[in-house]
């Protein structure tokens, strides 16, 4: 998913300040606020201007918006577990508090305020992530528990971070230092740190794991590197160049589901598929052909070359590519399979959904197969002008959205718990530094059962209260 930043941000912040020729002040849209798909890449979850919607992701031909909200405006982290009907969403009005909906009852669950402004939260079926810019809140998903507050963490002003969505290998991956790739990975199960990846000379731009939460891919604020790292034991299994020309910002980096497949798009035109295999070693049976050879020479070569040239000889190009119609456009991507075959899955700011076809055999240029509006054509704006990306910060793109969604939650809001920081005294959390628990749910609620995450019917087993 790409990374929201809150309102009180300047827009020219997380960018990388090495690319050259990129702007340090990015054009303003309004509308498309930010994008994120769900752990199994089945549904869309954009923030708009006015609310925030939900996509299915079902079909090729026809995408259906399964909800609209309208409970708070200027959404700019909305995320769904799974197909489950939690979603979480963080609004500009209110950027220091996590609302958690059940959109089809229509009722909210709860929310939760921290100390300063919620840069990023994270699901699986086991915990809920909230990352702030010095602090990262783990929660128990099933009853919105505090588990562990994790304070002082490196200043992390995009709030960059990554959750396993396999919930029995639950890792939480987040930068470990501010002037160089280091990832900490830390075990929301077992609530402890596992191991320190250095894994880059430069800052962290982006990170994800795959969904067996086995692999761990990142990439630097320069963008022309990407490396995969084996969890939990932190070892390098591949590299992949992205490209040698120019530093770009890497947007999102993400696993198709058989953990075959490595996408990585950025502010460029250029959205890379890279293919996680080990070339198995054939010189014996090709000795005698000239590829083989001119390997054979490189590999010999390499040794006596120094570190760096050494290792862009032995980094993997992409394996299948696509070419987008833009140019600095913000985007994030997916890889899915949907109706039965591999798809390349783009949200851009322009207000589209793209889908393309990837052969996974072959790989080579992708085929766009199809191109959805995010926003009906009478609520279309002029598109945005193009913009350099920041890496893991949200873009900005044209929707408007119509009203007619329930606003049962400006009677269940608290604001008052916004404005006070946890070091007031309040209940809840306070004493683990800044978390508090929303009043509109009574805990008795919560204490009568397990909620079941997959059983929508069931989910959750509460209902909304009003003032």
């Amino acid at each position: 998913m790409i990374e929201p930043v809150p309102a009180t941000h300047s827009g020219d912040e997380g960018l990388d300040q090495d690319c050259p020729g990129m702007s340090d002040e990015p054009a303003t849209v309004q509308g498309l606020v930010c994008a994120s798909f769900n752990q199994d890449s089945t549904s869309l979850a954009i923030g708009t201007k006015d609310g925030y919607r939900l996509f299915s992701l079902a079909s090729v031909d026809k995408l259906n918006c399964i909800h609209e909200g309208a409970e708070s405006p200027e959404v700019y982290i909305v995320e769904r577990l799974f197909s489950s009907s939690l979603v979480v969403v963080v609004s500009h009005s209110m950027p220091r508090r996590m609302n958690i909906y059940h959109f089809k009852k229509g009722t909210e669950i709860c929310n939760y305020s921290y100390s300063s402004d919620i840069l990023a939260v994270k699901l699986n079926r086991q915990r809920l992530v909230v990352c702030l810019e010095e602090s990262i809140y783990i929660h128990n998903i099933k009853d919105m528990k505090l588990l562990k507050s994790l304070l002082n963490t490196p200043s992390n002003r995009t709030g960059l971070c990554a959750l396993s969505v396999n919930h029995s290998n639950s890792y939480l991956a987040y930068p470990g230092s501010t002037s160089i790739g280091e990832i900490v990975v830390y075990d929301t199960n077992s609530l402890s740190t596992v191991i320190v990846i250095p894994a880059h000379d430069s800052p962290l731009a982006a990170m994800s794991f795959n969904i067996q939460g086995t692999m761990l891919a990142s990439a630097s604020e320069k963008g022309t590197v990407i490396r995969v790292f084996s969890v939990p034991d932190g070892l390098k299994l591949f590299e992949f160049r992205r490209g040698m020309k120019r530093y770009v910002s890497i947007s999102t980096l993400s696993f198709s589901a058989d953990g075959q497949f490595l996408s990585a798009s950025s502010n460029t035109e250029t959205v890379h598929i890279f293919k996680l295999d080990h070339h198995p070693a054939s010189e014996e049976e090709d000795s005698s052909t000239w590829s083989s050879y001119v390997g054979k020479v490189f590999s010999a070569a390499s040794t006596y070359l120094p570190a760096q040239v050494s290792d862009m000889m032995h980094q993997d190009r992409a394996f299948a590519t696509v070419r987008l119609n833009m140019f600095g456009l913000k985007n994030v991507c997916t890889m899915s399979i949907i109706q039965k075959l591999p798809r390349l899955l783009v949200a851009s700011s322009d207000g589209f959904l793209y889908i393309y076809n990837v052969d996974p055999q072959e790989g080579g240029e992708c085929v766009l197969v199809n191109k959805h509006r995010l926003f009906n054509s009478d609520e279309e704006q002029p598109p945005p002008e193009e913009e350099p990306m920041a890496g893991g910060q949200t873009y900005a793109g044209t929707l408007a959205t119509g009203g007619g969604a329930q606003s049962y939650a400006a009677t269940l809001a608290t604001p008052a718990c916004v404005e006070h920081p946890a070091s007031a005294g309040l209940t809840g959390y306070s004493e683990d530094g800044g978390a508090k628990k929303g009043e509109v749910i009574p805990e008795h609620e919560f204490a009568a059962g397990p909620i079941r995450l997959d059983d929508e019917q069931e989910f959750p087993p509460v209902s909304a209260q009003s003032n």
